[in-house]
């Protein structure tokens, strides 16, 4: 047959090859690793404030606490300090003590109000002959509410 066309044989097409892969795919991996980095956020941001928060109600209590005199309210309100200090904080504070303790306090406050104002009776009610006044003690509960409040907005 003279008149035949040169017919080549059929072939295949080539195997699908895994890369790229389709965009469904990219999406699903991009899903996965905002979905991790979001939890690991959410995580770090509450358990961040934890402390705070449990500070918060043990403030409340502790100024409501009718059983206690002065001088032990100001005793337990520096140990809950130093406890979200510890819990919430970068640097090493167990060590601090007196006036370094206050600077650290005055950190993320205006005016320096543990070292030069009312907060100076964290250090130094137990030296005093008289004890602190009602007056004092509600100043100084208003400071560590304060301070607790920067504590919650100073952290990444």
């Amino acid at each position: 047959m003279p008149n035949e066309l040169p017919l080549k044989d059929l072939h295949l097409p080539e195997a699908i090859s895994w890369w790229p892969p389709a965009i469904g795919w990219w999406l699903l991996a991009a899903l996965i690793i905002l979905t991790i980095a979001f939890g690991y956020w959410l995580f770090k941001r509450l358990t961040r404030k934890t402390p705070v928060k449990a500070a918060k109600k043990l403030l409340a209590q502790l100024q409501q606490n009718t059983q206690m005199d002065g001088l032990q309210k100001i005793t337990q309100l520096s140990i809950l300090l130093r406890r979200v200090a510890i819990s919430t904080a970068v640097t090493d504070v167990a060590g601090l003590t007196n006036q370094a303790w206050l600077a650290y306090l005055d950190k993320n406050m205006k005016n320096a109000p543990f070292s030069e104002g009312i907060g100076k009776l964290l250090v130094d009610a137990p030296y005093r002959q008289t004890p602190p006044s009602e007056t004092d003690l509600n100043q100084l509960f208003a400071l560590c509410e304060s301070w607790l409040q920067t504590c919650t907005k100073s952290k990444p």
